[in-house]
Parts: structure tokens; sequence; C-alpha cells
């Protein structure tokens, strides 16, 4: 990690996440509170069912905290309607899915340059750029299903960075990979990341993918237990 990046691009504080289960009620995060700056790598671990994507849905705007601050680049995201966290999701966000979340009659020119059509833009040549940066500029006429599992992993991370958010989640991202694809794709989040200037937030319970990481964050029963170096 570059030493001078100091700014800080996304801040959570206190926030609290309840969920109802029948006549229960399930807390999915108790009160945490974590700082991301620019150009970082944190890994945010821990075992399933701990809190790791409750806390980077709430990041993405996707879900919304009952309790606490959220800031996104300097946008706070506790209490804001909708179309502030639409716009949230359109500019300053990119989410990479374990799964992938293709559309699949879309080719991967056209998935990577969706989020810049939803949001009433039009850039081909940056996602043209981007799918080239990923290793497959000759595959940008293919659809997902003439794809592998790994290059539409790729296109994924193309279509998370095709709109320069400043912020970057990924949910586990290589767990539908086999080893080799993989490695490929953290190297590829690693050297885009730094490329394109965004800061990286990665949940994953794998201790290989954590030591990756600027910094590791721990959470146990939705609260941090502990932050360190990988």
């Amino acid at each position: 990690m570059d030493a001078r990046a100091n700014t800080t691009v996304a801040e959570v504080e206190g926030i609290v996440k309840r969920y109802r289960r029948g006549d229960e009620t399930v807390t999915a995060l108790d009160g945490i509170s974590l700082a991301i700056r620019e150009r970082e790598l944190v890994a945010l671990v821990g075992p399933s069912g701990c809190g790791k994507s409750t806390c980077l849905n709430i990041l993405a705007g996707v879900d919304t905290a009952d309790e606490g601050r959220v800031s996104v680049c300097g946008a706070r995201l506790d209490g804001a309607p909708e179309d502030t966290l639409l716009r949230h999701r359109r500019s300053s966000v990119g989410v990479v899915f374990q799964a992938f979340h293709l559309m699949p009659h879309l080719t991967a020119e056209e998935n990577v340059s969706l989020p810049l059509a939803l949001a009433g833009r039009k850039d081909p040549e940056r996602a043209r750029v981007l799918l080239d940066r990923v290793g497959l500029s000759k595959r940008r006429t293919h659809y997902p299903s003439e794809l592998s599992g790994g290059e539409q992993q790729r296109v994924a991370v193309a279509r998370a960075l095709v709109h320069r958010p400043s912020l970057l989640l990924a949910d586990e991202p290589t767990g539908n990979l086999d080893s080799h694809s993989g490695e490929a794709v953290l190297a590829l989040l690693d050297e885009l990341r730094a490329r394109e200037g965004a800061a990286l937030l990665l949940a994953t319970h794998d201790p290989d993918v954590a030591r990756r990481a600027d910094r590791v964050v721990r959470l146990v029963d939705g609260r941090v237990v502990g932050e360190s170096p990988p």
C-alpha cells in the first residue's frame, strides 16, 4: 500500500443490523466500526454467518443499518433516501460477487458496459480497455455461457470498475473458482485496484486470500474481534 494514501474512502461507526427470522430477532452486525483508506486492500475475515456480507451490502447501499453511521466518499448513507443510495451504487462503489451475476443475454462487453448504461452514460472504449486489461479482448463478443468460470469472474471485475468507483467490494470472489483461476482473479483485483486507485474491501474466510491484504479485520458473531496486518 502507498504510505501516502491516507484519505478515508469509507467508514462505518457503531453500525448495528438486525433481521427478523420468524419470531426471533437475529443481530447480524453488533456495533462494528471500520475505516478504509484510499488504495488500501482490507480483508474482512471470519466464519460463515459472522456478518461479512451484511457489512459489504451496507457499504454498497443495497442494505441499511438499523443504528450507526455509514459514510462513503464523504456522503452519509445512513438514513439516506433511495435516490441517494441509487446514485451511490451507480457512481461510488463497484461490487464483485461470488456468483458472478452476469446477464446471460448480454455479451462480455455489454455486461461490462451495463453500469454505465444504467447511469445513462456511454463509453464503449472504457469497456474495451478494461476487457483488454483482464485479458479478454478477444472474448468481448462472447456470452457468459461461452466463458469459463474464471473468465466470467474477470468480466465481473471489469464491470465493477467500469464507472471508476472509489470503493471496490468483493464478496468471496474466488469461492466458485478452482485454485488456479482464483489466484488469477485475486492478482487481477490487486493490480487493477492499484492502477485504478480504488480502495478494496474483500470478504473471505480463506486465510490464503487474506494474506494479500494490507490489513485484516476479523469478525465473529457480528463484532470486530481483531485487526492486524495479515
